[in-house]
């Protein structure tokens, strides 16, 4: 499910059974059960299960009438209710989660019972998002509802817009929705995430709008994928020199060809392939006459993408990752059959 309709399950089913979020890196999971926590009036008390042994769940044994009784911590033992959220539950030990048992099935560990009205949630990531997971017992999993959450771009840009996340980047994404999240690499190195652009949203707000072109691109490196990145600073230039597609499109521009804008290169040529994905139809008979003409046009323009890089123009052409045609039949064939002529006409 996607967050915006996570806290209407958790207010159902958190109140009378425990539940576990799966979801990848950097999606929201924490922040979502903070946030849930905190419109039930509850504090949030989150234990993260690979920070945690046995025995700090357990506590430790102290002597009371002459017996020995354990004694719960004291951020677990409370006299009020509140919400317990076990983050990264399914990457702790064998033996942590087992004394997650009966807390989590009988809301209890030892002589200790949660108060009446408290909730318990666990979060965790998926071992395919090569993440640090173990496999969950059987008899844990089975002590659980499971909920699986998925990235929404309609629910981060409602966020982002309300919590003031930098314009750029809510800009950006307008444009590349389809960026809000990547899958993580087999590599150690940045990924984009709801959570990584917020950082570099923060970091921006930070230096401010005169950011160096420099810095900027260190920022984006360092946050977002590699792709990603590129993309994003090629969009920072068309915001600060008002230079977009639209006019390339219209013929008040053309495509930029300094050595130094090769990353603006980039990302209107993507931007080209989302418009023409966007715009033309599954068949040439249901375009009117408008979009022919658009379609004439992104033929000429695609010839000159060529010329300034062979690579950016086989990027707005290229099929999906599967090898399936992402533009419609019928330009393709087109663009195959005019090329020669117009790059005729050009010379």
């Amino acid at each position: 499910m996607t967050p915006a309709r996570l806290p209407d399950l958790l207010l159902h089913v958190a109140v009378v059974r425990p539940v576990f979020v799966w979801g990848a890196p950097g999606i929201g999971k924490s922040s979502l059960v903070r946030d849930f926590a905190a419109s039930l009036g509850l504090d949030c008390v989150t234990l993260v299960g690979t920070q945690l042994a046995a025995e700090d769940l357990i506590g430790v044994p102290e002597l009371r009438d002459g017996r020995s009784r354990f004694a719960p911590p004291e951020s677990i033992a409370r006299d009020e209710p509140y919400c317990l959220f076990l983050d990264e539950l399914n990457a702790s030990s064998p033996d942590v989660q087992k004394a997650f048992y009966s807390l989590i099935l009988d809301r209890r560990i030892g002589a200790y019972e949660l108060p009446p009205g408290s909730i318990v949630i666990g979060a965790g990531n998926r071992a395919s998002d090569n993440a640090l997971a173990r496999p969950m017992a059987s008899a844990l999993v089975n002590r659980l509802i499971h909920v699986h959450l998925r990235a929404s771009w309609s629910d981060w840009l409602n966020w982002a817009l309300a919590t003031g996340v930098h314009r750029w980047v809510t800009g950006y994404l307008t444009e590349r929705p389809d960026h809000l999240w990547s899958a993580p690499p087999k590599v150690e190195e940045p990924f984009s995430t709801p959570r990584s652009w917020h950082m570099l949203s923060d970091a921006l707000g930070s230096y401010g709008d005169d950011v160096s072109e420099e810095m900027l691109t260190l920022l984006a490196a360092g946050t977002l994928s590699p792709a990603h990145a590129t993309a994003f600073c090629g969009y920072v230039k068309i915001v600060r020199h008002r230079y977009g597609l639209d006019a390339i499109l219209r013929g008040d521009a053309g495509w930029p060809s300094a050595p130094g804008d090769r990353d603006l290169l980039y990302f209107l040529a993507e931007a080209f392939r989302a418009r023409l994905v966007k715009d033309l139809p599954a068949g040439k008979n249901q375009a009117p006459a408008a979009v022919r003409h658009f379609a004439h046009r992104a033929k000429a323009m695609l010839v000159e993408l060529a010329e300034l890089s062979l690579e950016c123009g086989r990027l707005v052409i290229a099929p999906d990752s599967d090898g399936n045609p992402v533009l419609p039949a019928w330009f393709l064939v087109e663009v195959s059959r005019d090329l020669p002529r117009l790059v005729a006409a050009r010379a």
